[in-house]
């Protein structure tokens, strides 16, 4: 969530040398208090000297590039929770002290919530920098649930603005082919996006019908990235590489109030505990399904996200209280808010709207890292030649750049400079860890470049891999699991055929856990251990992480040895 501060912070009468907790104040420490001799924030907001304000003005500073672009900020609540609450006139000159703040940052300050009780008032704001034209924080949201939950609707809705006429017309701005048209369902990975400016409200304007990404993209200081996945079993490995390839921070769960928890949802609620992506609810329909079918959709809800395999704490989100509540806690990952939404009335639309604006990126930034950029897929357009887009997982790439693209058949990394630099088809001049991007390339053909392959520095010495180790979890398998058995691996944006070339177990059944050697059927990958990852087939459903990445020269001398041992077994 956003970097949240509290308002009780200690501050000196006098410099002595004691020590304050640095829980507060990691990088721009305040002046330390003297032990016993206090004064809590409320009074430096509500009458600061210079140097008071500039310390506050350095530790807001701080907060905010710790937040990516934003934080929440606590007047009257104290740093153990505790409820100190202000008088009417001390809380004006505080929020105004903190206005005057955020001013000085180029931010705005936008109250969240406000309480008043006999202690006094406290208020939660959110202090986030203006829109920058060349910048933005970016969020990304998977949207997954069963077939006709009414996913690409409420994307629609969200998107354009306008209501659904309840057969389906919102959902047509967004569909990509013909046969999704006729049949109404997302076959393909659509992206779609929702701009908001400092203040928190939506910069979406559509004209005639059309969203100008460049246009909300200038105006925005956070634009919210929707996945629209497919709910269709048949189209399950594309729900699964979007998923995986395009490392969603959250995911939003459909479910279709008449029809309750059926067909894929708990496949996709699975797929994203099983990766760690924080999940939230959206019951649709709800102006079209009676109370005692909605009711009983609820009840099951919290059932399944309460019980052992997913042990989520269920919020029902009723109020602006709920969303402010459910967002600042929702980095957890164990809250799973559900909100009630129509489509049709709009009936809290404003409330999931609001949950989206407080969405913060869960990628840590470091600019100094090697940069490193996985490819979800690839373009030849005219004029331009060979675009590719992807996500940048570490450091930061700008254009010009020559980084290492590969792995190609051989195994090799081959020296590629970045022509340019598109986000949300908007040219910008560089991209960072955590943000998607497309990037021209030079002097390639596109049949050389497939999705899996990396963009790399140099300084990484990346090598390709044909075997790895892996630890996974079957979660579900008709009949046993043996050496030899072949299967999807998705990895990251790497989506490929692997056998099992051994275990350290005889079969595999439902709900066994083993360590597997894998080996790629087509081509080698780039790999990192630590990587989750799902094996998937048919039915056949497993889960894990990639414990061990075995070397190309490592991998060859194993089969070598392989055949001999064959060969051997052959003659004797």
């Amino acid at each position: 969530m956003a970097e949240q501060v509290s308002q009780e912070v200690s501050v000196p009468l006098s410099p002595e040398k004691t020590q304050s907790s640095p829980q507060h104040l990691p990088c721009s420490p305040l002046p330390e208090p003297p032990q016993g001799n206090l004064v809590i924030l409320k009074n430096m907001l509500v009458s600061p000297s210079d140097d008071v304000f500039d310390q506050l003005r350095l530790h807001l500073q701080e907060k905010i590039c710790d937040g990516n672009g934003e934080m929440l900020f606590d007047v009257g609540v104290g740093a153990d929770d505790s409820v100190y609450g202000l008088p009417e006139d001390e809380y004006a000159a505080s929020v105004a002290t903190l206005r005057s703040l955020a001013d000085t940052l180029e931010a705005d300050c936008v109250l969240l919530r406000e309480k008043k009780s006999k202690a006094g008032t406290q208020g939660q704001f959110l202090v986030r920098r203006k829109a920058d034209s060349n910048d933005f924080m970016e969020v990304r949201v998977a949207v997954v649930g069963n077939v006709d939950a009414g996913k690409s609707t409420l994307l629609g809705v969200l998107t354009h603005g306008e209501l659904d006429n309840g057969r389906g017309t919102a959902r047509m701005k967004l569909f990509r082919h013909k046969h999704e048209m006729e049949t109404g369902r997302t076959s393909s990975v659509g992206n779609d996006i929702l701009g908001f400016d400092s203040q928190g409200k939506v910069v979406n304007k559509p004209d005639h019908g059309h969203l100008d990404w460049v246009k909300i993209c200038e105006a925005s200081s956070k634009v919210i990235t929707f996945i629209d996945l497919a709910g269709h079993e048949r189209y399950l490995k594309t729900t699964v590489f979007g998923m995986t390839g395009h490392l969603p921070d959250f995911t939003m769960l459909m479910v279709g109030a008449n029809a309750g928890v059926v067909g894929m949802t708990k496949e996709h609620l699975g797929l994203a505990l099983a990766l760690n992506v924080p999940v939230f609810v959206i019951v649709t329909k709800i102006d079209m399904c009676p109370p005692n079918v909605l009711q009983d959709t609820l009840k099951l809800l919290h059932k399944i996200l309460k019980s052992a395999g997913c042990r989520k704490v269920p919020l029902l989100v009723r109020n602006p209280e709920d969303v402010v509540v459910s967002a600042t806690n929702f980095v957890s990952e164990r809250l799973c808010p559900i909100f009630q939404v129509s489509n049709v009335s709009g009936e809290n639309l404003d409330l999931l709207t609001m949950f989206l604006n407080l969405l913060s990126s869960r990628t840590p930034q470091n600019d100094n890292d090697p940069a490193q950029f996985q490819i979800d897929d690839t373009y030849q357009v005219p004029g331009v030649g060979v675009v590719v887009s992807g996500t940048c997982l570490k450091g930061v790439i700008r254009v010009n750049d020559t980084l290492l693209l590969g792995p190609n058949g051989l195994g090799d990394f081959i020296p590629m400079p970045i022509k340019s630099i598109h986000r949300k088809r908007m040219p910008v001049r560089e991209v960072r860890g955590g943000q998607t991007a497309s990037f021209a390339l030079k002097k390639i053909k596109v049949h050389d470049v497939r999705k899996g392959q990396v963009l790399v520095d140099p300084s990484l010495n990346p090598t390709s891999c044909w075997e790895f180790k892996g630890e996974i979890l079957v979660l579900h398998h008709p009949t046993t699991i043996s050496t030899k058995y072949q299967a999807m691996v998705h990895v990251g944006s790497v989506r490929q055929t692997a056998s099992i070339i051994a275990m350290d177990k005889e079969c595999l059944r439902t709900g066994d856990k083993a360590i597997v050697h894998f080996r790629f059927i087509k081509h080698p990958e780039y790999l990192k251990s630590g990587l989750k990852m799902v094996f998937r087939e048919g039915r056949t459903k497993a889960v894990g992480r990639v414990l061990e990445v075995i070397p190309k020269v490592a991998s060859l001398q194993h089969q070598k040895n392989h055949k001999i041992m064959k060969m051997v077994k052959q003659v004797g």
